[in-house]
């Protein structure tokens, strides 16, 4: 092997020849690789050469420059510190918790947003792809609260899927509610100068991906401190115009939050590395050249090797199943989940209060209980689905908030294996769940219901339970499921509608959190914003120091509130509907 100097690269690329003589030696040569190399080291000499452009031949090993082989390069000082610390060969600085975040932070939570600290700092973006439930959210919100608290009064713009936008809303005022937040959503959302003035007095900007592209000239007018992108997968289409969007605004840093980093090829991954690192996995044609064709159809294992060290640095990936993870969880994680309204909800949500409210005024005794609990009722199947209230068998897909979250959350455990349990109190929405979830994913949905009986209740039960490759999805009526059943190979648990007895719910979660359960369990409880479950569950919260008065009382207890405190209850607020 022979050095040859500057000098004499220009010498070999001046003679244009297949075959020349170095230094005693015929060679073979290309021209264009030789000039490929002669203006890479021009630059790295004139100093142009960027630190993201070294940093990605120093993870490329065995990359190509011009055609011909790189086989590396040797950092020193700074550059070579983080290098090491990309490669994880040397630890970076876990930061302290904001004074102004409200809660606990996990050690694991600590080190991810640490890391997105991190990379931002170096001017890199960040994929944060921990599995659901272990805290995206928190992280994020933790590395804003510190930002804002440092004086980085640059407002950071958040994208979530319509049916999050509450959810990050009520996270962002329950951990960190002195961060001011403002949401771009909805008929009433600001516009031109007002939104503009209004962004700017703000740390925190949550918008949907609709509006993403629907408003983008309104957006790209403002330089952001950061961008946020959750639930990324939904720009794995490079294509479309949310993903032009968004690789299109002007930002200081770019995060992507996502439990499915690589939703169906590896494809996906290219079109998040474009939003967070531009070109750093080389234009389309280059990615597909050197990586789509060779992993997706060869199973190449160099590339697939190349790939993961180019994008290693910039993807931080949790599992509830890791060890490190496992020990800093505690054995049930309990969360809400706040779903918006469709239009159509919202408006068969406002004709049942608007139908009801002047007979329970005009009703008393018996008669007054009755009207209210039916009310309730009749709220609570069109939170649901329009198609459980209406019962008309109607379509299923795009009309229901929940089931939009749904559909989001089981996509994400189908990709790592969970099993999960979804409870509902209404044996109707068990069946539409069951019809919808079957045709969605093309799998087996278990469904048990009081109708069903005891044989293949428990033939249901051993098939959830032994069959390695059997139904991961297992609905249940909260009733018929809600006890005397083992089911603890769920470790995900749903309640799809709320049962206002917390004894009743927690009973139904113990079908999975109990003796010979190996994992964490992590349950959520699906609130539509806005409307009457939230207010529900704000009282049950105030109430929960006198909670005997409210266990075992079920819903009986609201049918005592005055009839302006049901009008307060039923009274559907700006923040249920979405776009």
């Amino acid at each position: 092997e022979e050095v040859l100097s500057y000098e004499e690269l220009q010498k070999l690329a001046r003679l244009k020849a297949p075959l020349i003589r170095v230094r005693g030696q015929w060679v073979e040569v290309n021209s264009e690789e030789i000039e490929a190399v002669i203006e890479f080291w021009r630059k790295k000499r004139a100093g142009e050469t960027t630190l993201r452009e070294v940093i990605r031949m120093a993870l490329d090993g065995g990359s190509l420059l011009g055609g011909i082989p790189l086989e590396g390069i040797r950092a020193e000082g700074w550059v070579g510190d983080l290098i090491s610390k990309l490669r994880g060969h040397r630890s970076f600085e876990e930061l302290p918790k904001p004074e102004g975040f409200q809660g606990d932070l996990r050690p694991y939570q600590v080190r991810g947003y640490s890391w997105l600290s991190f990379l931002r700092d170096w001017g890199f973006g960040a994929c944060l792809a921990d599995d659901m439930g272990l805290g995206k959210t928190i992280q994020t919100l933790t590395l804003i609260q510190r930002d804002w608290e440092l004086g980085k009064r640059r407002p950071v713009l958040l994208i979530c899927p319509t049916s999050i936008v509450n959810n990050w809303k009520k996270e962002a005022s329950r951990f960190t509610p002195e961060l001011p937040v403002l949401i771009h959503h909805g008929v009433e959302r600001k516009r031109g100068e007002e939104f503009k003035e209004a962004a700017q007095r703000h740390a925190l900007v949550i918008s949907s991906y609709a509006l993403l592209s629907r408003d983008f000239e309104i957006l790209k007018e403002i330089d952001w401190g950061g961008i946020v992108l959750d639930e990324a997968q939904n720009i794995k289409n490079p294509e479309t115009k949310q993903s032009r969007a968004a690789r299109s605004l002007r930002a200081e840093y770019r995060i992507t939050l996502t439990g499915t980093p690589v939703e169906n090829s590896v494809g996906d991954l290219w079109s998040i590395m474009e939003f967070l690192n531009p070109g750093f996995l080389g234009n389309q044609a280059e990615f597909k050249r050197n990586f789509f064709i060779p992993i997706q159809a060869a199973r190449d294992p160099e590339a697939e090797e190349r790939l993961r060290r180019l994008t290693g640095p910039f993807i931080l990936r949790r599992l509830k199943t890791d060890k490190n993870i496992i020990s800093d969880l505690p054995e049930k994680v309990e969360m809400k989940v706040f779903c918006n309204l469709t239009k159509e909800q919202a408006s068969l949500y406002e004709a049942v209060v608007s139908e009801t409210m002047g007979r329970i005024d005009e009703s008393e005794g018996i008669e007054r209980k009755g009207l209210v609990l039916s009310t309730i009722m009749k709220l609570k199947q069109v939170c649901n689905h329009p198609a459980q209230f209406l019962g008309d068998n109607s379509k299923i897909p795009g009309r229901s908030g929940k089931l939009e979250r749904l559909t989001e959350m089981v996509e994400e455990m189908m990709e790592v294996g969970d099993r999960a349990l979804i409870f509902s109190q209404f044996a109707e929405m068990g069946a539409i769940l069951k019809r919808y979830l079957e045709e969605t994913f093309g799998r087996e949905v278990l469904f048990l219901h009081g109708g069903v009986e005891k044989k293949k209740r428990d033939w249901m039960v051993e098939r959830f339970q032994s069959e390695e490759n059997g139904p991961h999805l297992f609905i249940l009526s909260l009733k018929a499921g809600g006890t005397g059943l083992n089911l603890t190979k769920a470790n995900q648990v749903i309640h799809f509608d709320r049962w206002w007895n917390p004894a009743v719910e927690n009973q139904a979660t113990d079908r999975t959190f109990r003796i010979g359960q190996k994992r964490n369990v992590m349950v959520h409880k699906f609130i539509c914003a806005g409307t009457l479950e939230e207010k529900i569950d704000e009282m049950i919260e105030r109430k929960k120091e006198i909670a005997d008065r409210v266990v075992g009382t079920g819903e009986a207890w609201l049918t005592e509130l005055s009839t302006d405190e049901l009008k307060e209850l039923f009274t559907l607020r700006r923040e249920a509907i979405g776009d």
